[in-house]
């Protein structure tokens, strides 16, 4: 197995702390493999903990948002912010979910072109807005989003995943982290 990451490397999984452990073997037995992000993080078991924690609690929980939207909103920030790990492994996420083959290119290369709703796209540019020039956003925000029926809370959602993703794309950045040549096919071919 290639290392996950340039730097700081990963810990054998025998030497896990158990939860974590537990939780890397779960997630190979789900998907057939562990994703480097998980070795990766597993650096700093607390806070492999504390960003998992909350990365469940936003990506995973039902609301104003699917699933795929959530999606939507890692591929685009992350594309804007050029962290390659998590345009591949979520773009593949994101073909799983919306069961598309073609969204997650059409999004990490220009979402203002992607197959979205009006909706999403507005979605979209928020989350953007929060990714790279969160000092920017304005009132006329929240009135657009509500035009379109997001919630307060899917507005909540929709910046709170761009934030917590903006963090993930600095750390893979920092850890040169890199994806897994499992994520390239998901999605995009029948099982």
């Amino acid at each position: 197995m290639t290392q996950p990451a340039k730097r700081f490397p990963a810990p054998p999984i025998d030497k896990l702390p158990d939860d974590i452990r537990a939780r890397l073997l779960a997630v190979q037995e789900k998907s057939g493999f562990i994703p480097n992000v998980f070795l990766s993080l597993a650096y700093r078991p607390d806070e492999f903990r504390a960003f998992f924690a909350y990365h469940d609690a936003l990506m995973e929980k039902d609301g104003g948002l699917t699933k795929a939207e959530r999606e939507m909103i890692v591929v685009a920030t992350s594309a804007a912010n050029h962290c390659e790990y998590c345009v591949i492994a979520h773009g593949a996420i994101l073909r799983i979910r919306a069961k598309n083959p073609l969204i997650a290119d059409q999004i990490a290369i220009n979402y203002r072109k992607a197959d979205i709703t009006p909706r999403q796209r507005a979605m979209l540019d928020f989350a953007l807005k929060v990714a790279l020039e969160g000092d920017r956003i304005a009132e006329e925000d929240f009135v657009t989003l509500a035009g379109h029926g997001f919630s307060d809370d899917d507005i909540w959602d929709i910046g709170a995943i761009a934030a917590l993703f903006a963090l993930s794309n600095r750390m893979a950045h920092l850890t040169g982290m890199r994806a897994n040549p499992e994520f390239y096919l998901l999605g995009r071919v029948p099982k």
